[in-house]
């Protein structure tokens, strides 16, 4: 164990029996149980706000998630000299969520449901609203635009540049039609409504942060990202990390969403919600918007993979959205 571990943990009312890495984090076997230690990366006035969502999840039955453990202070940090602050949460003995099983996916889209419902709820702390999607996708489109006026003043082209420019007006015309069917959606009233009866998204639902554990429970965790704002965002943050995975599959992605509304149905503002988010590449951004803010003196294979791979599924996710949402570009 570490000197830096101990320092932090003797901060707790715990006995410590060992301790090993994971990703970005320590886990920690304890007399009370599985626990993980981390440093914090959230704004600390959010804090509060995260102790209070977990202990009323607990109270309503929904006990597995990684809450807070307070420090033997009362503290919801345990600091050390450095001014490094940690965190320290119940962990769970489990494994994540398996994408190529969809028996496994299924389950955790149901399980959402049953999380969105429980969190409709007017909490003591402030919890910050999500940004408006019509703000957020403009400035992206802009982004998107400075992106390709960079690269037109390269020369010479490298085979990212070319790529990029040779299919931006194809992937353009995706961001820019988003944009129009949100303008004439009813996206602003749900948006609204959503604010004002304090729903409250996770904010980082994928397969990363959902744990497997034995008896068919389901374990959620790391909810730092967690916001007031439409549901369904998380609902399809999930629904395309694994439909880009599994190559925009039609029948999963309608066996997912049948899988939510078994408990949770969705209104016609909400299925027009999810047509118009996956219409967004959001993807092509994410990697324009990378490139842009890195040493564009050396790309990486990884990146013109990456590119290839969201150009090339533009066709998939064409025909998801057709048969699903009947949409057409």
């Amino acid at each position: 164990m570490q000197e830096y571990e101990l320092n932090v943990l003797e901060q707790y009312d715990i006995e410590v029996s060992g301790t090993r890495k994971t990703r970005g984090a320590v886990l920690c076997d304890t007399d009370q149980g599985v626990m993980l230690l981390k440093g914090v990366r959230v704004s600390e006035k959010r804090i509060p706000a995260l102790y209070e969502l977990h202990e009323y999840l607990r109270s309503q039955g929904y006990v597995w998630t990684d809450r807070l453990m307070l420090t033997k202070e009362g503290g919801y940090l345990s600091m050390l000299e450095d001014g490094g602050q940690y965190l320290l949460k119940y962990w769970f003995q489990g494994r994540e969520c398996d994408i190529k099983k969809p028996a496994e996916l299924l389950a955790a889209t149901g399980n959402l449901a049953k999380l969105h419902m429980l969190m409709c709820h007017e909490m003591e702390n402030p919890v910050t609203p999500g940004t408006h999607l019509k703000e957020e996708y403009i400035r992206h489109n802009r982004e998107l635009k400075k992106v390709r006026r960079f690269m037109r003043g390269i020369s010479p082209k490298g085979a990212f540049e070319s790529a990029f420019l040779k299919y931006y007006e194809q992937m353009y015309r995706w961001a820019d039609l988003a944009v129009k069917e949100l303008e004439s959606s009813a996206y602003d009233r749900l948006y609204r409504e959503s604010i004002e009866h304090s729903c409250m998204t996770h904010g980082e639902y994928n397969y990363h942060n959902i744990l497997m554990l034995p008896g068919n429970r389901i374990a959620v965790t790391n909810f730092e990202k967690f916001k007031r704002d439409v549901q369904v965002e998380d609902l399809y943050y999930f629904l395309r990390k694994v439909l880009e995975k599994q190559g925009w599959k039609v029948r999963l992605g309608d066996n997912m969403l049948n899988a939510y509304s078994a408990i949770r149905p969705l209104t016609e503002e909400e299925l027009e919600y999810l047509k118009i988010r996956l219409c967004y590449p959001e993807k092509f951004w994410k990697i324009a918007n990378s490139y842009y803010h890195s040493n564009k003196a050396w790309i990486s294979a990884k990146s013109i993979e990456k590119l290839d791979v969201a150009i090339r599924q533009t066709e998939e996710k064409r025909r998801f959205l057709e048969e699903i949402f009947s949409f057409h570009l």
